[in-house]
């Protein structure tokens, strides 16, 4: 499974952005997608994730200003940023997990990543 992720950049401090992740193969059964973030020297975080029934979970530091969507017939998850600050500045990875039948077979794939800068 590919996850291609985009939509990363550098934006001032206030700005928004919107970032995409299209996978490989079909998202739309027993698939939860998210997106986790790592900057230099931190441990990943959890950032959003969104399940095949659209509940939501998010980060406390990006409630209500980060919002997670999905598009089973495209395969793509989606991350809007609004009121982006400095302190989000990380390289975002998206994840896709795959729930099998028997859980010991669940499997999770990530994408390579894309930057993003937010200046003060």
């Amino acid at each position: 499974v590919q996850l291609q992720a985009s939509g990363g950049g550098l934006v001032q401090a206030g700005g928004s952005l919107r970032l995409s992740c299209a996978a490989s193969r079909s998202i739309a059964d027993r698939v939860d997608m998210a997106w986790y973030r790592q900057a230099p020297g931190k441990q990943r975080e959890l950032v959003a994730r969104i399940t095949g029934n659209r509940n939501t979970a998010y980060g406390d530091s990006v409630k209500g200003r980060f919002t997670i969507s999905r598009d089973d017939a495209k395969n793509t998850v989606y991350l809007q940023m609004n009121n982006l600050k400095p302190e989000d500045t990380a390289v975002y990875l998206c994840n896709l997990h795959h729930y099998a039948l028997n859980q010991k077979y669940d499997r999770d794939y990530w994408g390579q990543g894309t930057q993003v800068t937010v200046s003060s």
